[in-house]
């Protein structure tokens, strides 16, 4: 008597790694311009259900990334565009007039348009009671009361409060500072 035995392969189960990159590099691609937003959306979507390798690289085939000089050249770049715009920063820095932290007191300290706040910034960006400034745990807090036009800590948008320090540029619409100990 002889037994006959099927051997059923399945391909190798996808893992997170591989579906990861070809996600990587789908984002890449509508980054640079590479797939209209419905193309993304849909080869997103066809990503997570792949169940096989050459599925997933159906779907970058047409997004080979550059070779090597070319992922060089654009490092270079990059790191170019980040120092001057740390240059520019930097320059900015010293030329905004200075924020001089207050005594510490347990009330915080308002700033706004209106003449009852303890800092009163007269500009037309400026809302009446715009943020306020207090000493929290011997940390320094920044906290927007929600400003129409938005309150900057290095140039991020505050939402609710932000801890500041010495030297950090604090931007209240359109008015800007450099925050100094004294």
């Amino acid at each position: 008597m002889t037994s006959s035995y099927e051997f059923h392969t399945y391909p190798a189960r996808l893992s997170d790694a591989e579906r990861d990159r070809v996600l990587g590099v789908l984002r890449e691609g509508a980054a640079q311009g590479k797939l209209s937003h419905d193309t993304f959306m849909r080869r997103m979507e066809l990503a997570l259900v792949a169940r096989r390798s050459d599925e997933l690289a159906a779907l970058t085939a047409d997004l080979q990334s550059e070779g090597p000089w070319a992922r060089r050249l654009f490092g270079w770049v990059g790191s170019a565009s980040a120092f001057s715009e740390r240059l520019r920063r930097a320059w900015q820095a010293e030329r905004l007039p200075k924020l001089l932290f207050p005594q510490p007191t347990p009330y915080p300290l308002r700033i706004g348009r209106d003449p009852a706040n303890g800092l009163r910034l007269s500009h037309d960006t400026v809302s009446r009671v715009h943020a306020e400034l207090s000493l929290q745990g011997g940390l320094w807090v920044l906290r927007d009361l929600g400003s129409t036009n938005g309150t900057t800590v290095n140039g991020r948008r505050v939402t609710g409060a932000a801890v500041v320090r010495d030297g950090d540029l604090v931007s209240f619409g359109r008015m800007a500072f450099r925050l100094a100990a004294r």
